[in-house]
C-alpha cells in the first residue's frame, strides 16, 4: 500500500467473488410496497395491486404498507403504531416497489411522508441499505417521469439498489377497468418486465447485500472510534 499512504490498511478489503453467495435463501423474495395515494379509487394503489399479483406469481411474498392514518414526519411519536409497523415492514423486506402519482410534476407527498419516516441509520440498522427498488409512476394525462426519477434519486439517498427498468402510466384513468383491473396495453407489459426484473434483481442481491453494501469509509470510521485515545492524523 505503498503508493497509497491516506489508506487505512486494517480497513481496506479487495472485492472477493467467493464472498458472494449462491445458496438459496430458504423463503421466497421478500417484497413491501409503497403507494403515494390516499384516494377512495387509487390509480397507484390499482397498479400496485396489479403488480402485486405479477410479484406472487413470479415466487415472490408481497406485504403492501397502507398509508392511511400514517401521520406527518415529526408530528407524532416515533412509537406511533403507523410508524413501527412501517418500519417493522422495512426491516422485513429484502426488495421493495414505490408507486406514486404524480403531482405538481414531482411524487406525492403521501410517498414521500413514508419515506421520511424511515431514518437513514436506524442504530446499528439500516432499514433501507442494499434493498432493491422498483419504481412506479401513475399521470392523469401524457407520459412523464418526473415522479420516478426523483424516486430514483431517493432511492439511491437511502442506499437502495435500485433496478434499472422502470414503469411510468400516463392517462392512467383509461387504463384501468370499472372492477380496478389494468387493461392489456404496453404499460401492462412494462409492469410485468418491472416485476420481473425486481425479483430477478433481489434473487442475486440478497444474502449478499450485507457484503455489497460494506463500505472502506465506515470500516475506517468503525476502527478509528475504537481507538483510544483516537489518532486525528488518520482522519
Amino acid at each position: 500500500m505503498s503508493d497509497l499512504p491516506n489508506i487505512v490498511d486494517a480497513a481496506f478489503a479487495i472485492p472477493d467473488l467467493t464472498r458472494l453467495s449462491e445458496r438459496p435463501a430458504g423463503h421466497k423474495p421478500r417484497i413491501l410496497m409503497l403507494y403515494g395515494s390516499l384516494r377512495e379509487r387509487s390509480y397507484s394503489r390499482l397498479l400496485t395491486f396489479e403488480a402485486q399479483r405479477l410479484l406472487e406469481a413470479f415466487g415472490a411474498e408481497v406485504r403492501i404498507f397502507h398509508a392511511n392514518g400514517l401521520p406527518l414526519p415529526n408530528d407524532a411519536p416515533e412509537d406511533h403504531p403507523k410508524v413501527q409497523e412501517l418500519r417493522q415492514l422495512m426491516l422485513w423486506s429484502e426488495g421493495q416497489v414505490w408507486t406514486s402519482p404524480e403531482r405538481h410534476g414531482a411524487m406525492s407527498a403521501v410517498l414521500k411522508a413514508q419515506i421520511d419516516w424511515i431514518p437513514l441509520p436506524g442504530g446499528a440498522i439500516r432499514p433501507t441499505q442494499g434493498r432493491t427498488l422498483a419504481l412506479m409512476q401513475v399521470s392523469g394525462g401524457s407520459q412523464s417521469f418526473n415522479a420516478v426519477n426523483q424516486m430514483r434519486i431517493l432511492g439511491r439517498w437511502m442506499r437502495m439498489l435500485t433496478i434499472p427498468n422502470q414503469s411510468s402510466v400516463a392517462k392512467a384513468w383509461q387504463e384501468f377497468d370499472a372492477d380496478g383491473r389494468m387493461k392489456p396495453s404496453s404499460y401492462y407489459d412494462r409492469v410485468v418486465d418491472v416485476m420481473e426484473e425486481l425479483v430477478k434483481f433481489t434473487l442475486l442481491n440478497r444474502g449478499n447485500a450485507d457484503y455489497l453494501t460494506a463500505r472502506y469509509s465506515e470500516r475506517k470510521q468503525a476502527l478509528l472510534s475504537a481507538r483510544e485515545p483516537v489518532d486525528a492524523s488518520a482522519v
